[in-house]
């Protein structure tokens, strides 16, 4: 008989642990948002990479109607629509919804999202840039493609069991340390917004980042290639300014794939941003 009280009691603190958590929604609800200053925190996150429709042009104002698929070891996700549409968007959410999502990975309806959203990254931006963002992305063009089901197969489809996966992996501790205001902004951009350890970090096998590989390369999920090494590059900040800005490398070649689309987001950010982010990258060396 103890062993059955010990057993419930083990699944009601598993339960526990794992629920979804929210952001505290007296903090937000006191936040007025920017569109203007939204807009910047939208290309640094690359919100349009990941939201538009496969195919779609480039565009200053473009529509978030989703649909992109991301192969990997635990099945497709297929990136949904975040435009202002209140039925298959995100036009009805509040801005602590939106909060929940991106700071703890919390949907409206009380789920865990997939960390295809990169939401343990997107957990060290400030409230005001999510607030800024939020009005930002109101101001888009409203789209009512539906939204298409993950495919992810068994265990990876019970939702609850992310729960324990953010216990594991979950963090906002900082990465580096920043002794100027330039490469704490650089440090945010990057370690933060822009989320570039997703990519460049390589993950244990439970896709988790392993943070003491810290941007230092990993196998692109696609199975083709490698996402290069970041903490090696010998390249100078003048480099990899152009780079973020032009795409184009020292040895004349160009930047090509996702890094393309990565590379015309940066490339809208002020001049002083992309100056912080090759400090902060020079300063890994």
């Amino acid at each position: 008989m103890r062993w059955i009280i010990g057993l419930l009691l083990l699944a009601a603190a598993g339960w526990f642990l794992t629920a979804p958590s929210h952001v505290d929604t007296q903090q937000y609800g006191s936040l007025q948002g920017s569109a203007d200053r939204g807009e910047t925190v939208f290309h640094a996150a690359g919100c349009a990479s990941c939201h538009t429709a496969p195919d779609a042009e480039d565009s200053d104002r473009p529509i978030l109607s989703g649909g992109r698929a991301f192969a990997s070891e635990f099945g497709t996700f297929y990136a949904p629509n975040i435009s202002p549409d209140p039925t298959q968007g995100i036009g009805d959410w509040s801005l602590p919804e939106m909060a929940d999502a991106l700071v703890h990975g919390t949907s409206p309806d009380g789920r865990h999202y997939y960390p295809a959203l990169p939401y343990t990254t997107y957990a060290k931006a400030a409230p005001q840039d999510i607030a800024d963002l939020f009005a930002f992305l109101m101001t888009l063009p409203k789209d009512a493609t539906p939204n298409r089901a993950h495919e992810v197969g068994f265990p990876f489809n019970i939702r609850r069991s992310l729960g324990g996966w953010k216990l594991l992996f979950a963090s906002d501790d900082w990465m580096t340390d920043a002794p100027s205001e330039q490469l704490q902004r650089g440090r945010y951009l990057v370690e933060a917004l822009a989320h570039c350890g997703e990519c460049h970090t390589p993950r244990n096998a439970l896709g988790g980042m392993d943070r003491a590989k810290w941007l230092q390369g990993a196998p692109n999920p696609s199975g083709r290639g490698k996402i290069p090494d970041l903490t090696t590059l010998d390249w100078s900040q003048d480099d990899l300014v152009e780079y973020l800005t032009s795409g184009f490398t020292p040895d004349f070649d160009s930047a090509g794939g996702e890094m393309a689309e990565v590379v015309q987001n940066m490339a809208r950010l002020p001049l002083s941003d992309r100056e912080a982010i090759a400090a902060y990258l020079i300063a890994l060396r």
